[in-house]
């Protein structure tokens, strides 16, 4: 049974609880509160001014030996897509400063909630910069440490890529700059992010500058860094001013050759990785079939599914468009031999979950998407066709076999472009010329050291 509570005793009982949260409050306003509150306070724009401070520009004296570091372009850059985020972390720090100053000379309810909401947005603006600053010091890390000549010896060869196709365009047109930067990326493919475009992980600013990403099991066997050559190529689709005409001029010639449009769609949706096959082909000669062919010779399952929205073409199909383009070049018994390859891998082949006719077609379709890609002149190429703006012929063959025997032999494979040293590695492997360990070696030894 609940004893009765007297007026009298509840009244008292408000008494002491009235009393005791006067005394709280008090105690909340003493000169020591109020002290340690404006303390607290101002250190909070303290805190944000120091994060700003800290996410300071790149500097090029602080990434280890200038020689394999990036470049005074990566750099700027970098420094000049930091700053579009430093700017309203900037702004953000002085709203912040001036609501701490406020809130510590007045207190106030309102002024408390003002601070917090100006600290809350500065910290926002501070993450945001900061996993974007993180990203580049993590690729500019990479090289100070083992790894920096043979990322060195990848830019070197995406430089020469590019140098090549500027050269060999049939009119003047504005030179990119930074050229393509490499990194590390274990536990994935090749990759590429292009320039000017908005990238997520970079808080969607335009990435200013080619970026290739390679996993460490291509950077330990270089005779399937063909990856590079194809990596670059994406690029070039751009930079070149071919990402719109590639397409319309794929669907023209697919059409004309009498494609039904459902199978039009798929090799145009294609487009893109097919380009940077054959551009790469281009760029390095035959034996960047054999490095393809190192990448997409899997299980039948494998090379023989279709998947709708897949950008590779069914690497079945991408295998022989290689080989038709390198019978186009005028090295029809490397292309008989590849095409051999090929058909012992696979001899009776038959698409997975592919739309009817594709394989039926692959014959006519095949062919068309190699002239219209590579023996067609472009605007933009100063009407040129890519074959003729990346010409390789059977002397540059020549000069791959020569630097093969060279790099065997532990000497300078000489004045050859950086790029064919790939197919030069991969030529003294397959010729047995020296161990594979000897190779590695002296193609590092080669390439990975630059001086700027």
């Amino acid at each position: 049974m609940r004893a009765a509570v007297s007026p009298r005793s509840a009244a008292s009982g408000d008494l002491v609880a009235l009393t005791g949260s006067r005394r709280a409050r008090r105690t909340l306003t003493t000169p020591a509160a109020d002290e340690e509150l404006r303390t607290w306070v101002l250190t909070q724009a303290t805190n944000v001014e120091r994060h700003l401070a800290a996410l300071r520009p790149f500097r090029w004296s602080e990434f280890g030996d200038p020689a394999t570091g990036p470049s005074r372009a990566h750099l700027a850059a970098v420094n000049a897509m930091m700053s579009t985020l430093r700017a309203p972390l900037y702004t953000a720090t002085r709203a912040a400063r001036r609501a701490a100053e406020s809130a510590a000379g007045n207190p106030s309810a309102a002024q408390l909630e003002g601070l917090l909401y100006t600290k809350s947005r500065a910290h926002r603006w501070v993450q945001t910069t900061e996993r974007v600053w993180d990203f580049y010091l993590d690729l500019f890390n990479q090289r100070q440490g083992a790894f920096a000549p043979w990322l060195v010896a990848c830019d070197r060869v995406a430089l020469d890529c590019y140098q090549y196709a500027y050269l060999g365009i049939g009119s003047w047109r504005s030179i990119p700059s930074p050229p393509p930067f490499c990194y590390l990326k274990t536990g994935a493919g090749p990759a590429t992010t292009r320039r000017g475009i908005p990238v997520r992980r970079l808080a969607n600013r335009l990435n200013p500058f080619p970026l290739i990403q390679l996993p460490y099991h291509r950077l330990v066997n270089p005779w399937t860094l063909g990856a590079v050559l194809h990596e670059v190529s994406h690029n070039l689709q751009n930079d070149l001013g071919l990402a719109r005409a590639i397409p319309l001029q794929v669907a023209a010639r697919l059409t004309e050759a009498g494609i039904p449009r459902p199978l039009v769609a798929v090799w145009v949706r294609w487009n893109r990785e097919t380009f940077a096959d054959l551009s790469g082909l281009l760029l390095g000669g035959p034996e960047i079939v054999g490095s393809l062919f190192d990448v997409i010779g899997r299980t039948g399952a494998e090379s023989m599914g279709f998947t709708p929205r897949a950008v590779h073409p069914i690497p079945y199909l991408r295998g022989k468009l290689s080989v038709e383009l390198l019978r186009r070049m005028g090295f029809p018994q490397r292309a008989e031999g590849y095409a051999r390859l090929w058909h012992r891998l696979y001899p009776r082949p038959k698409l997975l979950d592919a739309p009817a006719g594709l394989l039926a077609t692959a014959g006519r379709a095949i062919p068309a998407v190699v002239d219209a890609m590579c023996f067609t002149s472009f605007p933009s190429l100063g009407h040129r066709a890519l074959a003729e703006v990346l010409r390789f012929e059977p002397k540059e063959q020549a000069m791959i076999e020569e630097s093969a025997q060279r790099l065997a032999n532990g000497v300078s494979p000489g004045v050859v472009p950086e790029r064919f040293l790939i197919g030069a590695v991969r030529f003294a492997l397959a010729h047995r010329m020296a161990p594979p360990k000897r190779l590695v070696g002296y193609f590092m030894e080669e390439l990975g050291r630059e001086s700027r």
